[in-house]
């Protein structure tokens, strides 16, 4: 058997592992992703298909699109993917972890079992399908993103299933006694024009609907569906009986599927299907427990945590027991939040694994809680927060509760990255420019270039936090440092509109409220002068920019006083907008 050691193993390669296990690596942790699947993603791979959602609530909510590594991999999808097709957004996915230093790939690996050590997580053991490898994984920290929590069950880690009682974290929303119920796993669809008619025929093991049993469920859009198409978690368990809800799902997608052809007017007469999932997209089943449990006061109150690392904002979500089988409830009950809320990092470790980081929809949570912030764009920021968490513990050779203490390092080094935590500011000792005097030779109203400054890298409210001007004016901004200093690396964020979607789907309507390509706000080119004594002693030019967050290191230390940005043109709109500037010596 192979031995490989590491410093930071995560199991399971979602959205919030991938993001969790880059986020590691980037900041210097030799890090092992390890995933079951073919492709990194899980629930929004190619094989599931769900577009991800997150505080923004389907655009309803303005500027709360989520930042850091999952935008960066989505506004990569909008360069490169224009005909949104799955098998490229598998490819960006493997790439930003195949590609990725610091950083092991391991797919088609299933983790089956677990050593501990003075109740440790010691090492882990794994089987690699496609190379029949045998392999044994050690370091001193682990991420669970397994969706299950199967890792921390193995080691012995408190987790609850289920629904608590109201009376637990006084939940109005939840059940007056606590029971086993979770949400369930569902199965996805999508369809497409053939230009002329195509016949369906049913198959004899196909499930039969009527109009009346659908009553409560809309299936207008024929083109894709549907995330109602669910069973579990209540007579069958989520995990346990998955092969059995997978033949139960595929029974109901076609018994959909022919009420739709065969059952009425549903103008699908040349729709055919297109692709059917295998594998089911699953919800709820463990949730891990940490030093602090979210709930619904904490969610629906918008809280603000101190040791605050990432936010939610999707509505608490909450479905009908036993899903399809419920054909007399709406399948789901929505309770929209008026704003954000924050989520502490003591919900992104175990309570008594010391060693084990929690990632994705497992997070120390109540049911309530869970309904809202297992959405995977929220999952994804966790993600990133526990890997840059997991980076500090390498260094500082620390546990992850003992990261704590250092919240604030952490929280700053997410700023840095683009990550967004409500009510955290930009107090980077190291940053340049925090101090910095600026000017803009334009600049439109509430958008002067103070803004840049402000802190903020996106507009929160009435506060623009941004510098604005109109293109044709060919305006200039300005930054004047406390004092020369030895520039190695400029960090500017652009506007990529953090109100308008821009996930992978294959839903007609989420793809309609996007705009095709990369977002036409952001920046494509500008021109940085590098100024010393009055005199422009240096010009860099940045052609072909396509990310919110540019980062341009320089080969070597440019010793400057003030930073000019010019030349700035966008991908199409006539206003630019620069929300953050930020300068480093290394």
């Amino acid at each position: 058997m192979e031995q490989l050691s590491f410093d930071f193993v995560v199991v399971g390669g979602g959205m919030s592992g991938l993001c969790a296990a880059i986020a590691a690596a980037r900041h210097g942790a030799r890090t092992a992703l390890v995933h079951a699947r073919p492709m990194p993603g899980g629930n929004a791979s190619s094989e599931i298909r769900m577009h991800i959602c997150g505080a923004d609530d389907h655009m309803r909510r303005p500027n709360a699109r989520e930042t850091g590594i999952i935008e960066e991999i989505l506004l990569e999808h909008k360069r490169r993917n224009p005909a949104n097709s799955y098998a490229v957004f598998d490819s960006i996915l493997w790439e930003k972890a195949a590609f990725c230093e610091n950083l092991t790939l391991l797919l088609n690996t299933c983790v089956d079992g677990v050593t501990m050590r003075k109740g440790r997580i010691e090492s882990v053991t794994a089987y690699q399908q496609t190379t029949e490898k045998r392999m044994t994984l050690c370091a001193p920290l682990f991420a669970d993103a397994t969706g299950d929590g199967s890792l921390g069950a193995w080691a012995g880690a408190d987790f609850v299933v289920g629904r608590e009682a109201r009376s637990a974290y006084d939940e109005p929303h939840a059940p007056e006694k606590a029971d086993h119920c979770t949400m369930g796993n569902s199965l996805m669809f999508k369809a497409r024009d053939a230009g002329h008619p195509v016949p369906f025929i049913k198959p004899d093991w196909a499930n039969t609907y009527t109009e009346h049993d659908l009553r409560r469920r809309i299936h207008e859009d024929v083109t894709s569906g549907y995330w109602w198409i669910e069973l579990g978690g209540g007579r069958y368990n989520t995990i346990a009986d998955a092969e059995t809800l997978r033949d139960e799902l595929l029974k109901a997608v076609y018994g959909v599927w022919d009420h739709i052809k065969n059952g009425g007017e549903h103008g699908a007469q040349n729709m055919e299907l297109e692709w059917v999932g295998m594998l089911p997209g699953k919800r709820e089943s463990r949730r891990l427990m940490g030093d602090y449990v979210l709930n619904e006061a904490d969610c629906a109150g918008g809280r603000r945590f101190a040791d605050a690392v990432a936010y939610g904002g999707w509505p608490m979500d909450v479905h009908t027991v036993e899903g399809f089988l419920n054909d007399s409830d709406d399948p789901t009950v929505w309770l929209r939040l008026e704003d954000v809320y924050t989520i502490p990092y003591r919900c992104y470790y175990s309570r008594n694994i010391p060693n084990l980081f929690l990632c994705g929809r497992i997070i120390s949570a109540s049911h309530m809680a869970f309904a809202s912030a297992r959405v995977m764009a929220t999952c994804a920021v966790g993600g990133q927060a526990v890997g840059t968490a997991a980076a500090i513990a390498v260094h500082r050779g620390i546990l992850p509760r003992e990261v704590g203490a250092h919240i604030r390092e952490l929280q700053q080094t997410l700023l840095r990255d683009d990550c967004y935590i409500p009510g955290i500011r930009n107090e980077d000792a190291d940053d340049l420019l925090r101090d910095a005097q600026i000017s803009a030779s334009h600049a439109l109203p509430e958008c002067e270039a103070e803004n840049v400054l402000s802190g903020v890298s996106r507009t929160v409210g009435e506060q623009t936090n941004c510098w604005a001007a109109y293109a044709a004016d060919h305006p200039t901004l300005t930054l004047r440092l406390a004092a020369p200093a030895a520039v190695r690396r400029i960090q500017l964020t652009f506007d990529s509109n953090l109100s308008r979607e821009i996930t992978i789907s294959i839903n007609r309507e989420v793809l309609g409220r996007q705009s095709a390509g990369t977002p036409p706000e952001l920046v494509c080119s500008c021109r940085l002068v590098f100024v010393r004594d009055g005199a422009d002693v240096r010009h860099i030019d940045n052609e072909g920019l396509w990310q919110r967050r540019c980062v341009l290191d320089l080969e070597q230390p440019i010793l400057c006083d003030a930073i000019r940005i010019e030349n700035i043109r966008t991908h199409g709109t006539k206003i630019i907008r620069i929300f953050e500037a930020r300068a480093y010596r290394a």
